[in-house]
């Protein structure tokens, strides 16, 4: 009779017998021996080389199994450190995490990405220094360093690709900025993908699919793919926010326009296509038709006298209180819709989701309706006040962003879908319109056991998620090899 053999049995290495340790508290050779299949004199040579290296360590006795108790083993968390920097639009999180991904000194300050690689690389080294100098470390203790940024990254090279956010930082080399100040590996991955890595392992370990969202200053998507993370050909996979879309005031209905009080409602933009527009003192009056086609005329009295030019597309209409007044451009349509009646986002294309419901599009929205906003969190700020064109804005956007994660859930069918940013914190405004559009949009099979809920790391999200990402890729069995063979 032949015995089947563990997946392991045949090749595992060094680095395959340490994952096991830094997966499970401790283990005994015996435990060993029965997950990978391997002989006691193969794992007792293994076991003696991740003990000369001081990357496992004994852990006290085991029960006794008819002698004397087992011998437990360990891994040496504390053999080094890690140093993380989740890096945001606006601020950046620094950590110092032990070899298993763990936080143990963290710290937030201020930054602006588009600043330029070398002022921002430059903060996060000084963050670093005091981390350790804090933690009783120096550089030589420093086993890797993880970065994620706010923009497209080439996984395999470390260097973000046109990012539209990220002046100056097109194919920077970040892993050769830390080269001579730290001899150790250096990760670059974008940081909703670091995002979902931590809601995952650290929330959601036994779902396979995961879709994580992060509504912040952009919207940007990270997926977890049979229980790993996809990031496409290229690392462009999950950038939802540059989807184009065009909006119908009739499909993403709401209760108002579509830069003051939502999609629909009374109107495109205020009391433009749909208040006293279009269809409020419409397309006539005096002007098109007699007493008109569906008022006194097209925005005003007709189409030309007040009617497109006076109180109607670009009076109380599309640039008066309409897509521009208290919508999205500035004092008429081309500033921020180029012209074409769909915004310009950030990346040169217009029309993007982004362009609508990111964090950024609505500050620019609440500028032009008048209010004192600055910044995503003066917005977010603001929601929460019930401030009534805050509040249809947020709702609006959630509907907007809802529209591309239902052709998200239809294509990648995942379990969860987890939201997370600065705006996740306005849930009660954002994710009614969220569920409202992926449940009319997506197909019953692929919405009946989904969950679509809030961050639960919250803003430590990305950083957890990219520590543990950095202490998988140190100890991917091809480089433990390599990491003895140095001692």
């Amino acid at each position: 009779m032949s015995m089947t053999a563990s997946p392991l049995a045949v090749a595992a290495g060094l680095g395959d017998v340490l994952q096991l340790f830094r997966t499970q508290p401790t283990l005994t050779r015996a435990d060993v021996m029965a997950q990978t299949g391997l002989s006691r004199s193969t794992v007792n040579q293994r076991l003696d080389a991740l003990l000369g290296a001081a990357l496992v360590v004994p852990s006290g006795e085991g029960a006794p199994t008819g002698g004397r108790p087992a011998s437990r083993f360990a891994f040496n968390s504390d053999r080094g450190v890690l140093l993380v920097a989740d890096i945001g639009a606006s601020g950046m999180r620094i950590a110092l995490c032990n070899l298993r991904g763990e936080v143990r000194h963290e710290r937030e300050q201020d930054i602006d990405v588009a600043d330029g690689p070398s002022p921002v690389l430059t903060a996060v080294d000084s963050a670093f220094r005091a981390l350790l100098a804090s933690a009783g470390c120096d550089p030589a203790d420093v086993h890797g360093i993880g970065i994620d940024v706010p923009g497209p990254v080439d996984f395999d090279s470390g260097q973000v690709v046109s990012p539209p956010i990220m002046s100056g930082w097109d194919r920077y080399d970040i892993p050769a900025w830390f080269t001579g100040r730290y001899d150790c590996p250096v990760l670059v991955d974008k940081d909703v993908n670091a995002m979902a890595v931590g809601e995952h392992r650290s929330v959601h370990p036994h779902v396979r699919q995961l879709l994580m969202i992060k509504a912040g200053t952009g919207i940007g998507a990270g997926m977890i793919i049979d229980g790993g993370v996809y990031r496409g050909a290229d690392g462009a996979a999950g950038d939802i926010g540059h989807i184009q879309l065009s909006v119908v005031p009739d499909r993403l209905a709401g209760p108002g326009p579509l830069a003051g009080s939502g999609l629909a409602g009374s109107g495109l933009a205020g009391p433009g296509l749909a208040g006293p527009g279009l269809a409020g003192p419409g397309l006539a009056g005096p002007g098109l038709a007699g007493p008109g086609l569906a008022g006194p005329g097209l925005a005003g009295p007709g189409l030309a006298g007040p009617g497109l030019a006076g109180p109607g597309l670009a009076g109380p209409g599309l640039a008066g209180s309409g897509l521009a007044g208290s919508g999205f451009a500035g004092s008429g349509t081309r500033s921020a819709f180029g012209g074409e009646g769909e915004p310009v986002c950030r990346c040169g294309n217009t029309g993007c989701v982004e362009a609508y419901a990111g964090g950024w599009a609505l500050v620019r929205d609440l500028t032009e309706a008048g209010r004192n906003v600055r910044t995503v969190s003066d917005a977010v700020a603001l929601i929460r006040t019930g401030d009534v064109t805050a509040v249809r804005l947020a709702r609006r956007a959630g509907r907007i962003l809802g529209h591309a994660i239902a052709d998200s859930v239809s294509l990648l069918n995942p379990s969860v879908v987890v939201v997370g940013g600065q705006l996740a914190e306005i849930e009660e405004q954002l994710f009614a319109g969220i569920r409202e559009m992926v449940y009319r949009r997506s197909l019953p099979l692929a919405t009946r056991k989904l969950t679509i809920v809030a961050t639960t790391l919250g803003p430590r999200s990305g950083l957890v998620g990219m520590a543990l990402l950095l202490a998988d890729s140190i100890f991917a069995p091809p480089r433990v090899e390599t990491l003895i063979a140095r001692q």
